[in-house]
């Protein structure tokens, strides 16, 4: 994560107010004042939609279809890991929010293994993380595969009082170190990544699934590592 400064108030001012007032127009062509990330709503069946999608129900084409066609599709896998489907818009308006988006796909682990199978190319990330194209033959079913979760980076850096201010008070707050806490909302099935010293996360899924997805990871310790996986990263 890049080191945040915020030397002078005029400074702290211009990375908050663009999350805060609208912009005449968005890319997408939609009103400035819809489909904003914080506008969540939960039906009678407990289903969170927001960005006019559904996690764990909308499929990637679906999405497309609301929030642009253009989308990066590739396999992500660390080290020693099948990877997962994951589709990413460089730049996206949600609103008069300007930001990067990352669809995780619902996919099982055989067909993301055959996919890596049928793989033209893959290519190293940041570290040792490995980014893996899709074969033209996997496109269909890549486009056909319900989006799991929504991860949104706002361009824009969010102080707490803008979090409070537009998603309310949060369920609780988690704290995973100083200066990196997790603002939990269940209910919405949403988690707001905050970061002293980088840009926000904010991260979407069904509100059914938050205990497995958001709460299991932040609060089981990680499995120690072999001795082949230190040699490995080292």
């Amino acid at each position: 994560m890049k080191t945040a400064l915020y030397v002078i108030a005029f400074i702290l001012a211009a990375l908050i107010i663009p999350f805060l007032l609208p912009s005449p127009s968005s890319p997408q062509g939609g009103n400035p004042d819809q489909n904003l990330p914080w506008q969540i709503t939960v039906d009678e069946t407990g289903q969170s939609h927001v960005f006019g999608v559904t996690p764990g129900v909308s499929t990637l084409a679906q999405i497309r279809q609301k929030l642009g066609e253009e989308v990066d599709l590739a396999i992500i896998a660390a080290p020693g890991e099948v990877g997962s489907l994951e589709a990413y818009y460089n730049q996206i308006s949600l609103g008069f929010v300007m930001g990067r988006m990352i669809l995780t796909l619902e996919q099982t682990p055989e067909a993301i293994t055959a996919m890596r199978e049928r793989a033209p190319k893959a290519e190293h990330m940041e570290s040792t993380t490995k980014k893996i194209s899709l074969h033209p033959d996997d496109l269909a079913l890549a486009n056909q595969s319900v989006v799991r979760a929504i991860s949104l980076i706002p361009s824009s850096n969010l102080e707490e009082a803008v979090i409070l201010q537009r998603f309310g008070e949060p369920a609780e707050r988690f704290q995973v170190s100083e200066g990196l806490v997790h603002y939990l909302y269940p209910q919405k099935g949403l988690d707001i990544v905050w970061s002293a010293k980088g840009k926000e996360v904010l991260q979407y899924v069904a509100p059914k699934n938050f205990e497995a997805s958001i709460v299991t990871p932040l609060t089981t310790p990680p499995a120690p590592k072999s001795t082949g996986e230190k040699e490995q990263t080292q």
